[in-house]
């Protein structure tokens, strides 16, 4: 007996984890939403039967229109995959507030900011799972990578609590640590 398909948005999906992620969740039959700002790097993906969202994790305006056009189409989103991430590395005083701040934005923030868009749906249908993709960095530290490594920290803590917010209401939150790689 096949399982059923899966509704699953997949966020920094134009490269990397994301790309690679997405591209094996189509080839095991899900229906697979691929979100990023670059959607000129996800032809790939929309060859494969993938769909495709532009979608800044920064950008309130994106994340609701994306999450409406899924819920749109399929009346469900099964899996949450918060996977948009950089990193900006260099001494604690060198790296600007500017560039600190879109860090937080970024790995933190855009993840926090979806999964509340997400959250209320997968509560109605009383089922889901939220995955956040963090890194051996949320564990661990290096020097010149506090502002990276705290993004991490802030993403493993908050996930942990989401957890057990979530967990009477038949949603799972996993974290993924993934080490150095190259993407």
């Amino acid at each position: 007996m096949r399982k059923q398909a899966k509704v699953i948005l997949i966020t920094g999906a134009s490269a990397g984890m994301g790309k690679a992620t997405a591209k094996k969740l189509i080839g095991e039959g899900h229906i697979v939403y691929g979100a990023a700002r670059r959607i000129n790097k996800m032809a790939d993906i929309a060859e494969l039967g993938g769909h495709i969202i532009e979608m800044d994790v920064t950008d309130e305006e994106q994340i609701t229109t994306g999450v409406n056009r899924i819920l749109s189409e399929q009346g469900r989103i099964d899996v949450l995959i918060n996977n948009a991430g950089y990193s900006v590395y260099g001494s604690v005083e060198d790296v600007s507030q500017e560039d600190a701040r879109r860090q937080f934005d970024v790995n933190f923030f855009g993840a926090a900011f979806l999964t509340q868009k997400v959250l209320p749906h997968m509560r109605q249908q009383g089922s889901g799972h939220i995955i956040n993709v963090t890194s051996i960095g949320g564990k661990m530290y290096a020097p010149l990578g506090s502002w990276y490594h705290g993004t991490k920290h802030a993403l493993e803590g908050w996930s942990d609590c989401l957890r057990v917010e979530t967990k009477d209401f038949g949603i799972k939150v996993s974290i993924v640590e993934p080490g150095a790689i190259e993407t």
